[in-house]
């Protein structure tokens, strides 16, 4: 494991965190774009929820092009309904006409998984991963499958998850007006607080952007967390990619999840490493 040892406090609680947590850890956490603390940054692993960053980004490349507006409605029909995570299977009848705005809000904000359709209905799978692809991206990739606009959420490593989030945080990824679209649902109050953004005033979760993903497989669960954490100014300062498999407890999504409370811990160490 490598470490930033300026950052000894960060790197303490790291390791007491994981190893309480169990399983194994995959992360990479910069200042500044100088790293503060990495392992195995470099592992392929299945991103579940957390991989709906690369879609939206696909999307609103597309966007940016002129391919697809923000404006644009494209019909919720029932038989695109997924359950799990997400507003749009709470409905009970359906057959709205919604904004992509729309769709990429409930992707992000509330992790929906029928607007992770929905985005397979604008941008193809293979078009996604050719995006991806030319922006840089090796190893993020949907999984395509026989429908050309259905596919799996697929894998990414936790380094290009935080390349990723760099590059938006720096505007080098998408059009400003992309950009501050993205940024503004990831640090929304209305979003995910069950991890980094636990211990936190409503003040300091504005200053993070932060996106959740969770699942298991093979009776191990995942849980995954990254992000951008911002300084008083409105600057990007850190940004994490906090990725955790094989671990225990595979049914609790909630805020009691072992790696899920390793997160929660260091949420106050990460704002404070942006703050000074």
């Amino acid at each position: 494991m490598s470490t930033g040892a300026q950052w000894p406090d960060l790197t303490t609680l790291y390791r007491e965190a994981a190893g309480a947590a169990g399983g194994r850890w995959h992360v990479l956490v910069t200042r500044h774009g100088t790293p503060v603390l990495e392992e195995d940054a470099d592992a392929v692993l299945h991103a579940y929820s957390v991989q709906k960053l690369a879609v939206a980004v696909a999307v609103l490349d597309a966007v940016d092009r002129g391919v697809v507006a923000l404006d644009h409605r494209i019909c919720v029909p029932p038989e695109i309904v997924l359950p799990g995570s997400g507003i749009y299977a709470l409905q009970t009848v359906w057959g709205d006409r919604v904004t992509v705005a729309n769709v990429l809000t409930a992707l992000l904000l509330v992790s929906d998984n029928t607007a992770v359709r929905l985005c397979g209905e604008l941008v193809p799978a293979r078009e996604i991963n050719e995006i991806l692809a030319a922006k840089g991206f090796a190893r993020t990739r949907v999984e395509p499958v026989d429908n050309p606009h259905r596919f799996f959420l697929g894998v990414t490593t936790p380094r290009e998850t935080h390349d990723l989030l760099t590059r938006l945080a720096a505007g080098t990824l998408l059009s400003a007006d992309s950009t501050a679209f993205v940024l503004g649902v990831l640090r929304a109050l209305s979003g995910y607080h069950d991890g980094v953004r636990r211990v936190m005033s409503s003040q300091d979760r504005a200053r993070v952007a932060s996106k959740y993903g969770a699942d298991w497989q093979d009776g191990f669960a995942s849980r995954h967390e990254a992000g951008v954490v911002f300084d008083r100014d409105g600057r990007p300062a850190v940004v994490f990619a906090l990725f955790a498999d094989r671990l225990g407890d595979v049914l609790n999504y909630g805020s009691t999840h072992p790696a899920v409370q390793a997160h929660a811990l260091l949420g106050p160490a990460l704002l404070s490493l942006a703050t000074t």
